[in-house]
């Protein structure tokens, strides 16, 4: 077991307000038992119920954020507790802003000469037509700032663009289009300066959507991935440099497509990913022979440093 000392009291922060509440509540209870294991001084803490000033009551040392989505994985809970002076898990103000806005994530990739899909920003009064003509079929509609792939369309002709523009609409101001990858999907997770084992995510429906994230078990999730050394350590270098990109610290989880020509897309970052049972972090951990409450704990300790941004 690992050392649980000079942690203090711990507050995990699950829930919230975000479309992405019944998730955190799962990756919430999970971490908090975890912790309880562990011998941590630990309590949960939902601020819906309280906000910021019922953290504080609580009298942290130091914060696991659990929260998933809007309001605890874009910047501003982290810089709330910036100026509360309470140390926190994951990627500071900076990574966390920028990497839960999808579009401008791609830019930064693109900016460094990282393959990332090509993407267009939509709105009501988009050239649907000039969309289409210049992306492609199929091609991806999704919110720019939501994550567990809520609001998320593959479309596949002309005539549906514009009511996947709307349901993306429903969740985000910001909407995106994005050319479409046919191949294979793989998950590659960062703990600390480690780079943990790809996932390859099978899914029979062909699309990795909420239902097949969370509650479905006929998704499959191939560990090792089924890429020889070589191609995987040349993944492994191109999710931490997409990482580093926007800032990421502590811990996180990129998303990648591979094309037939073997190519590697990067998808998007995630600084705050799920840690709940169906979960890709906790599952690459294992296969690194890192449990669950050892993952836990070296996920708080990096709470010990001072965040870069």
């Amino acid at each position: 077991m690992m050392q649980t000392q000079g942690l203090g009291r711990v507050v995990v922060l699950f829930g919230g307000n975000s479309a992405e509440r019944e998730v955190s509540l799962r990756s919430g209870a999970a971490v908090l038992a975890a912790l309880e294991r562990s011998g941590v001084d630990v309590i949960g803490y939902d601020p819906a119920d309280g906000g910021l000033v019922g953290l504080e009551a609580l009298a942290p040392d130091r914060v696991f954020i659990a929260l998933h989505g809007r309001g605890g994985e874009d910047g501003t809970l982290q810089g709330a507790l910036e100026l509360l002076g309470i140390p926190y898990t994951g990627s500071g103000v900076l990574a966390s802003a920028l990497g839960m806005d999808k579009q401008r994530t791609k830019l930064v990739w693109q900016a460094l000469g990282l393959p990332t899909p090509e993407s267009l920003m939509l709105a009501a009064d988009s050239n649907w037509d000039e969309i289409v003509a210049t992306l492609g079929l199929p091609l991806i509609v999704k919110p720019v700032h939501e994550g567990s792939t809520l609001g998320i369309t593959i479309v596949d002709s002309r005539e549906t663009l514009e009511a996947a523009y709307r349901e993306a609409a429903r969740y985000d101001a910001r909407v995106m289009a994005e050319r479409f990858i046919s191949g294979e999907e793989y998950t590659v997770s960062l703990l600390d300066d480690c780079v943990l084992p790809a996932i390859r995510v099978e899914v029979p429906s062909g699309f990795y959507d909420y239902e097949a994230k969370y509650n479905s078990n006929d998704t499959r999730y191939h560990l090792p991935c089924g890429l020889d050394a070589e191609q995987e350590a040349a993944l492994g270098a191109l999710c931490r440099q997409a990482f580093e990109a926007v800032g990421g610290e502590g811990w996180g989880r990129v998303d990648v497509m591979r094309d037939a020509q073997g190519r590697f897309w990067l998808i998007e970052v995630n600084t705050s990913p799920g840690m709940t049972d169906h979960s890709l972090v906790p599952q690459a951990a294992a296969h690194a022979g890192i449990g669950f409450d050892e993952l836990v704990l070296r996920i708080l300790r990096t709470t010990l440093e001072p965040h870069q941004a």
